[in-house]
């Protein structure tokens, strides 16, 4: 297989970035298997302890590939299970943070969304435009936009295919930092190392608990966030990081 996903291993952190410049790194079903693989195999590895993925600056990704939906049909993109490697992202262990630079559209919005916290540059451009070839959001598109951003802003960008400026998708929770197009990548780069640096059972345990709030009701949230605290207190980094704390210098955390 070709290369259509670059890693780059700098640990505690790894770059993971999309290949299909020519494309505006389309999600084709070989990209899509690469990227999944690819991800998952760094999930396993105990010395990355968050990982970037990105583009380039022109695309974090424009979308899925038409050609392939083009000739598809019902059945089989029922019996491919195309969209399953979406869920296997979002079930992943290790933070993942994304670099979006230039157009971050359909299933790239999808996965971006997919991810746990979105850096984007000042170029970045978002929108689900998949009405206008006939088609929905299919990867989480009408139901993670909407639970960021709320149903009128989600409704129109679904129903019209506008695009949300960088400002706008700031402004409405989307996205968490912005920063100069120049940046894009090295800032996520020092959001993620910021993340590694932190008690790797903790970041595990809180993600978890962020993602039960944002899938369900309240008051099952507060009850999962409890047993969750509790959880970590087995940690050997919960009792070195307080200890730490209280003995004035910097914890060294071993992700047990």
């Amino acid at each position: 297989m070709s290369d259509l996903v670059l890693v780059e291993r700098d640990e505690p952190i790894a770059v993971v970035l999309l290949n299909r410049p020519d494309a505006l790194n389309a999600l084709s079903d070989e990209l899509m298997e690469q990227l999944v693989g690819t991800l998952e195999e760094l999930d396993r590895e105990e010395a990355v302890r968050c990982v970037v993925l990105g583009g380039n600056e022109r695309a974090f990704a424009a979308g899925a590939d038409i050609a392939e939906l083009a000739s598809s049909s019902a059945i089989e993109l029922y019996y491919q299970r195309r969209i399953e490697g979406w869920d296997s992202i979002r079930g992943l262990w290790t933070p993942l943070v994304a670099a979006v630079s230039g157009y971050c559209l359909g299933g790239g919005c999808e996965l971006a969304m997919a991810c746990d916290l979105i850096v984007a540059s000042e170029t970045a451009q978002f929108g689900q435009p998949e009405t206008g070839v006939g088609v929905i959001p299919g990867a989480g598109g009408t139901q993670r936009l909407t639970r960021a951003v709320g149903k009128s802003l989600a409704m129109d960008v679904i129903l019209s295919g506008r695009f949300l400026s960088v400002d706008e998708a700031l402004a409405a929770g989307l996205v968490a930092r912005v920063v100069a197009k120049e940046a894009w990548l090295e800032e996520a780069k020092g959001v993620a190392r910021e993340i590694a640096s932190k008690a790797p059972v903790a970041t595990r345990l809180a993600k978890e608990a962020v993602d039960r709030s944002f899938e369900g009701p309240l008051q099952l949230g507060l009850e999962y966030e409890r047993r969750l605290l509790y959880l970590a207190f087995a940690s050997e980094d919960t009792r070195e990081g307080l200890t730490a704390f209280l003995e004035k210098r910097k914890p060294r955390f071993k992700g047990e």
